[in-house]
């Protein structure tokens, strides 16, 4: 079949198996041209589970590790697979592609698909790890999810994106519509706070290093981090003062848990911050589109701005496995200092104050947006022939 793209609202609702192989492809490629290992002050990872590891910050970590220090890596991940009527989805293609690329350079690489919220999901990659790895000496948190079934009740939480406190009136972009507009948010209330703390806090992040630690199946000096983003002024109310603010502040907490329950295997774990991207995600978030798109304007003409690769290529070897890391009074690492700087938050804050719906277009960078967006699904990848017919199954190999 011919494959065009089916967006609905912040949603695409197909991929391009061929264009997510050429971004997978593509991401490979940067990390073997920055030498990430011979960068790195001390030896990279060597056995890796990457929980989120399909797309965005998950998928580019899993890239970083096997294809920069030659790490084996064991994903999961929870991905529709394609039929002969339809595609799959995104994170389906990713793996994949990532797959058939680590094979051909002999690299171990393994995926398990399914719930990672829940304990048999956690029973199932450690009974992996113990048969194919031993142990893992690094584990990537890096995931994104509306609900959340607790796996000791059965009760299922879903998360909410409103501002704490009081209403919040902003700016926002109807990708949909093509409209800036003014959008009020009305405050949660307890219940949807304790829901998407449940949800998209910490507590899962604990509950695999907890029950990876119990197995035996956690390296000595093991590092593990879960991945945020914190923001600034202008995303503070909908973000870092909000229900999902609440929620990655939870990781603080659970960071800080994980060290003293595993102390006597020196494991580290640290949030590590990461700037503004289009994920499917962010997609979702009031203002996030409008922000982004003046955002990447701005760090464009700066000559700054990163994707998902170039960030995490920078957070393994300037943090992860670098001698004395920065981090905050936290203990987190910040990898979104381009963005978040006074300066070019100076920057972007004057393009808020004058963005219109007539000016729009011509102030931000929507256009990179919008491509950044049909990229996450594989389109409009620079060398596709998007008119080919193409098999939308394609098999984890």
């Amino acid at each position: 079949m011919v494959i065009k793209p089916k967006v609905r609202g912040f949603i695409c609702t197909n991929a391009h198996p061929v264009g997510c192989a050429k971004s997978v492809e593509n991401q490979i490629a940067y990390v073997k041209s920055k030498n990430v290992a011979d960068k790195a002050a001390l030896a990279g990872p060597k056995n890796v589970l990457v929980i989120g590891s399909s797309t965005g910050y998950g998928l580019a970590s899993r890239i970083t590790s096997a294809f920069g220090f030659g790490a084996k890596t064991l994903g999961i991940c929870f991905e529709k697979e394609p039929s002969e009527r339809k595609t799959g989805t995104a994170g389906w293609y990713n793996t994949a592609a990532f797959h058939d690329q680590a094979k051909a350079q002999g690299l171990y690489a393994e995926t398990l698909n399914g719930d990672a919220f829940s304990d048999e999901m956690k029973h199932a990659a450690i009974k992996k790890i113990k048969d194919d790895l031993g142990q893992v000496d690094l584990v990537i948190y890096s995931l994104a999810s509306p609900r959340r079934t607790d796996p000791d009740t059965g009760e299922v939480f879903k998360s909410t994106l409103k501002p704490v406190g009081q209403a919040y009136t902003t700016k926002t972009y109807d990708t949909d519509k093509d409209k800036v507009h003014e959008i009020t948010l009305e405050p949660a209330n307890q219940e949807e706070i304790d829901n998407t703390v449940k949800v998209m806090g910490g507590e899962d992040w604990e509950r695999w290093l907890f029950m990876l630690g119990e197995a035996g199946v956690l390296a000595d000096e093991a590092k593990t981090t879960a991945y945020t983003y914190i923001g600034k002024e202008l995303t503070w109310p909908i973000y870092g003062q909000a229900t999902i603010g609440l929620a990655k502040e939870d990781l603080d907490r659970a960071a800080a848990s994980i060290i003293e329950k595993l102390k006597d295997k020196k494991v580290s774990a640290n949030v590590s911050s990461l700037k503004a991207l289009v994920t499917q995600a962010s997609s979702a978030i009031p203002v996030m589109p409008l922000y982004i798109s003046l955002i990447y304007k701005v760090m464009k003409e700066e000559g700054t701005h990163e994707g998902c690769i170039e960030q995490i290529e920078g957070l393994f070897t300037e943090r992860l496995y670098a001698q004395n890391p920065p981090v905050d009074d936290m203990n987190r690492y910040h990898m979104e200092e381009k963005e978040t700087n006074d300066g070019t938050q100076a920057k972007i804050k004057s393009l808020w104050d004058q963005v219109t719906q007539e000016n729009f277009h011509d102030l931000s960078d929507y256009a990179g947006y919008h491509q950044e967006f049909l990229n996450l699904f594989g389109f409009e990848i620079q060398g596709v022939d998007y008119e080919a017919d193409v098999n939308p199954i394609v098999n984890w190999s």
